[in-house]
């Protein structure tokens, strides 16, 4: 890993004559660019314009052996309170491009999940409607498969276009993709997704614009929306739910400094105000244990952490 001074400037230098010189931050505030609202500087932030400067920008990092991360939306992670010592590539600003071919539309992977929604239903498009609330991006849902009430992204995407490990693009069919509950190939094998195509088919924009409109509802009634989060903080354990565990567990409310388990929805973790990375680590380690001893489920942590 690269660790001098003079390195790093030597690859500040590379990404500002590939992606420009306002567009390569160091020391840049990762809470910033999270949901948590959370997160010690990033080293280098980059932010490429297109597929080719992503694809430049990993190449630079790996010839200088400098660690990268690649951000979408910020809305499943948590970053250490020391930052990253490496490179995040953010695509949530740029790379954000739709395109349509007849029912089929194709979304760089900064599109929110939200924006491609909404897309969809003002051009009559149907099957996106349970990403209406999901706060991520389009990359970052193809990476986890991200769902909401009975929908994922397996069911509606039909090819993804990627930059694979060794650093050639390549465009991937769902049915290779091995997607599952929260993982997928994509995953696995580390690669970035650039962009993904859907297959929607037509519908009444009213009536997709009514499911949206239900499940808005539904998800302002249960989420604790009005504060910082990540979302579900954990993934569902196999024949139980983790909120109800954690509620059975009489975690709701429990907090450890600006972090707390939400009293709306008991499977969040919250930023009350002030919360550290390690308040938010403190306090997932005690409602595992808690859940565990209890009820002898182990809680998976659903949130990546960066740091």
């Amino acid at each position: 890993m690269a660790d001098s001074d003079s390195d790093r400037q030597s690859l500040a230098w590379k990404l500002r004559s590939l992606v420009g010189e306002e567009r390569v931050l160091a020391d840049e505030p990762m809470s910033r660019h999270t949901t948590f609202e959370i997160g010690g500087p990033a080293a280098l932030y980059v932010i490429p314009d297109d597929p080719e400067e992503i694809r430049a920008c990993i190449e630079a990092c790996r010839a200088a052996d400098m660690p990268f991360f690649v951000l979408g939306a910020g809305s499943n992670l948590l970053v250490s309170d020391d930052g990253f010592d490496g490179v995040v590539i953010g695509l949530a600003h740029d790379l954000v491009r739709v395109t349509l071919d007849g029912l089929e539309m194709c979304c760089q992977a900064g599109v929110s999940l939200r924006e491609a929604s909404e897309m969809a239903c003002e051009l009559g498009l149907s099957g996106l409607e349970f990403a209406c609330g999901i706060p991520g991006s389009v990359g970052g849902a193809c990476y986890m498969n991200a769902g909401a009430y009975g929908g994922c992204i397996a069911d509606v995407l039909k090819s993804v276009r990627v930059i694979r490990a060794d650093g050639s693009f390549d465009t991937l069919g769902v049915d290779e993709l091995d997607l599952g509950y929260r993982r997928s190939r994509i995953a696995d094998e580390r690669m970035v997704v650039v962009s993904a195509t859907f297959g929607l088919h037509a519908g009444d924009p009213d009536e997709i614009r009514a499911k949206m409109d239900d499940f808005t509802a539904r998800r302002t009634e249960k989420q604790p929306l009005e504060l910082p989060s990540a979302g579900s903080t954990f993934k569902r354990p196999e024949g139980h739910f983790a909120g109800k565990l954690i509620s059975d567990a009489g975690l709701k409310g429990f907090q450890i400094g600006g972090a707390a388990v939400s009293t709306k929805h008991a499977g969040f973790v919250v930023n009350m105000g002030g919360a550290t990375a390690a308040d938010v680590h403190g306090l997932i380690a005690h409602v595992q244990d808690e859940v565990e001893g209890r009820f002898g489920v182990r809680l998976e942590p659903e949130v990546r952490l960066l740091g």
